[in-house]
């Protein structure tokens, strides 16, 4: 189809090189007369156009309206010598006008059909080269712009990194430095969240991009990241940047206290649809929860942005211990926030 469609916007052909076109529609009209000279004695009596009609309609169809319309010019006359009664000559009459007018109209009306019709082919040519043209800077466009305002955040993350080190309260140092981590997390997801084209890329795709990142940046090699998700699953960016932001925590975490004091351990995110929800889940190997933990009535800073980012979403989260050993935590997100692409899960 592809092929066709290539061969049709090179219609009419050697614009170019008219001279070899008008030529060329010489050549097939003397063909045309042959063959119909050749096989004269099959025909019945009253088709002396029958080999003209497609060598006019061909030569406008490959090489435009001016060698179509020579072609019916030179056809209707070979036409009206060698096979229109009395033969070999160009004799006028009633009836010979009626043919040479029936000629006429219908090879006017082919040529100018084949004409309309490359007219708007062409149309169609140069409308696609400028759409093609248009996507692709629009695509450049929203490369630059996602890129930009990734590195903008990032910026702003390092800044803060500077401002620490000028503070001498250690709680503040704390704080500065998280939120530091966090707004140049938030440059990378914002970054990621987006094809090239400006398409939202689906979550497997993106948590996994994220995953990758957050494994590289950890300086431990013992501790290997696993990621689980199911395909074609999209949320609107408001909800996806914090799920996103959730499961970095919730890794953040696992390395910073399950895997606190050992070297070797597992960390799995998992992604799924449960019914009309979809769950996020974050389990470890590592040390698990300390005794009468509670989530609600924990003062850690990440956890608190947790049930924050959980509460904006309108989600369920909860951390309980695994056994033998570690910690899960869980992401319900209700039905209502979903965005599923029914493209992307028929082509995944």
């Amino acid at each position: 189809m592809r092929i066709k469609r290539r061969v049709l916007e090179q219609l009419p052909l050697l614009q170019e090189r008219q001279a070899l076109a008008y030529g060329t529609a010489l050549l097939l009209s003397a063909l045309a007369w042959w063959i119909r000279w050749e096989l004269d004695y099959a025909f019945p009596p009253g088709f002396p156009y029958l080999t003209f009609f497609p060598a006019v309609i061909i030569t406008s169809f490959l090489f435009g309206r001016g060698p179509g319309t020579l072609s019916a010019v030179i056809c209707g006359f070979l036409a009206w010598y060698f096979f229109i009664p009395p033969i070999y000559s160009f004799d006028f009459t009633g009836r010979t006008l009626v043919a040479l007018s029936f000629y006429a109209g219908v090879v006017a009306v082919d040529i100018g059909l084949i004409h309309a019709m490359q007219r708007a082919n062409q149309r169609s040519s140069r409308l696609a080269v400028e759409q093609r043209c248009l996507a692709e800077r629009t695509e450049l466009l929203f490369s630059e712009l996602q890129h930009r305002v990734s590195n903008n955040i990032q910026m702003v993350g390092a800044m803060l990194s500077l401002q620490q080190r000028q503070v001498i309260d250690p709680s503040a140092q704390l704080a500065l430095a998280d939120a530091s981590t966090k707004l140049q997390l938030i440059g990378r997801i914002q970054r990621q969240l987006y094809s090239t084209a400006g398409e939202q890329v689906p979550l497997d795709v993106f948590l996994r991009d994220l995953m990758a990142d957050l494994s590289a940046a950890d300086s431990r090699p013992g501790i290997v990241h696993q990621i689980h998700a199911e395909p074609g699953i999209l949320l609107a960016p408001d909800a996806a940047i914090p799920l996103a932001l959730i499961m970095a925590e919730g890794i953040a975490n696992a390395m910073e206290h399950g895997f606190a004091n050992q070297e070797v351990g597992v960390i799995v995110v998992s992604l799924a649809r449960q019914g009309e929800a979809i769950e996020l889940c974050v389990l470890d190997d590592g040390a698990g929860l300390p005794p009468n933990f509670d989530l609600s009535q924990s003062e850690s800073l990440g956890l608190k942005v947790l049930r924050s980012l959980a509460r904006q979403m309108g989600a369920q989260i909860s951390i309980s211990k695994r056994f033998p050993a570690g910690t899960a935590l869980r992401l319900i997100l209700p039905d209502n926030i979903q965005k599923v692409s029914p493209e992307l899960t028929q082509r995944d």
